[in-house]
């Protein structure tokens, strides 16, 4: 059997050892080395080339900001961050996704989490799947957008976007921050729609994802509160914990927030999401499914094609996807109109939505 080698960094010799002992008890997983910090860590990874690297947030001397842009850079290797509750480590967390982290841990009660076995299951889980992500030392920033070849075909006779009003749904999972920033960061503020967001994340987390978006988006982004009136040109994202749906009145569309129960797992679910946009009657939509672990949204896509025969769904390709799973699963419903890379999803999305304005 293959064994993932591991290193484990982490500036508690009581998280080390636990960490090790939880991720060894998979018979897949090897922890081939441990690091007390950034800088140990890193000449670890250097003398043992490991498959995955779980990096803690806070550590002296060389901090797990520091050390994941040091990977990132020198070895593209998959990271699984691991964070206190604190609202400061959450931020961290999600800027270091957005930088490349494929995945997250939050410890559940702080620094040193002395009840850490309680989630055992997700840790393996989650370096299982940081194996298998794709990892690119290229930055979001650092490669420009290219011209899309397969979007040029769309003209006046076969563009299915006819309505007055248009809204675009995106769903995400594992790698969104970091695709959703390479996606939403060159759209112009005067864009004509709304846009609302999936992205599975737990209570917290959503809140400094839609912060830091909009701190590097032309677009206004927040995290969505229940009753917002969509407005073009704002990006709303889901809260964790909650399901986001949208809701059609005589004057505009409304987002609305439930606790409804899981679906397949998922709270939010980008299933729920899409499957209330398909009811909205006299909307153009766009629905794209970026990277992520899973089928959630293969539902949805067939919702909306049912309900909607002119729905425009984009998905990511296999080439960028960080984890090939949410849009694999859309492509092989037959319901997918375009399959691009992350770098051409922003402007298929500009186009086909310029489209409608006769631009």
């Amino acid at each position: 059997m293959v064994s993932i080698r591991v290193i484990v960094i982490d500036d508690s010799a009581f998280m080390r050892k636990v960490i090790s002992n939880i991720l060894e008890s998979s018979p897949t997983i090897e922890v081939i080395a441990t690091a007390r910090n950034g800088e140990d860590g890193l000449k670890k990874i250097q003398k043992y080339e490991p498959d995955v690297v779980t990096l803690d947030v806070e550590m002296p001397i060389m901090g797990g900001m520091e050390t994941l842009e040091k990977i990132m850079k020198y070895y593209s290797l998959p990271v699984v961050m691991l964070s206190s509750v604190s609202d400061k480590d959450k931020e961290k967390v999600v800027q270091a996704m957005s930088k490349g982290a494929v995945d997250f841990i939050e410890k559940p009660s702080g620094a040193i989490s002395l009840n850490i076995t309680d989630i055992k299951d997700e840790i393996v889980k989650k370096v299982l799947i940081a194996a298998e992500a794709k990892v690119s030392h290229i930055h979001h920033d650092e490669k420009p957008l290219r011209e899309i070849t397969n979007i040029s075909k769309i003209d006046k006779t076969n563009i299915s976007f006819v309505k007055h009003q248009s809204i675009v749904a995106i769903g995400t999972s594992t790698g969104g921050p970091k695709a959703l920033l390479t996606v939403l960061k060159e759209i112009p503020k005067d864009f004509q729609a709304p846009i609302v967001i999936v992205q599975h994340m737990p209570p917290g987390f959503t809140k400094s994802l839609a912060e830091r978006l909009d701190h590097n988006c032309h677009l206004q982004v927040k995290e969505a509160e229940d009753g917002d009136v969509l407005q073009d040109g704002t990006v709303y994202i889901t809260p964790g914990d909650y399901h986001m749906v949208v809701i059609a009145t005589q004057q505009d569309l409304k987002i609305k927030l439930t606790k409804a129960p899981k679906r397949n797992g998922h709270r939010p679910s980008v299933d729920v999401l899409f499957e209330s946009v398909a009811a909205i009657p006299h909307v153009n939509k766009l629905a794209v499914v970026l990277t992520g672990m899973g089928n959630d949204g293969a539902q949805g896509v067939q919702q909306l094609k049912k309900l909607d025969r002119y729905t425009i769904i984009i998905a990511e390709n296999k080439e960028s996807s960080v984890v090939y799973g949410m849009p694999k699963a859309a492509k092989l419903t037959n319901c997918v109109d375009y399959i691009v890379h992350l770098q051409e999803v922003c402007s298929t999305i500009i186009k086909i939505v310029n489209k409608t304005r006769g631009k």
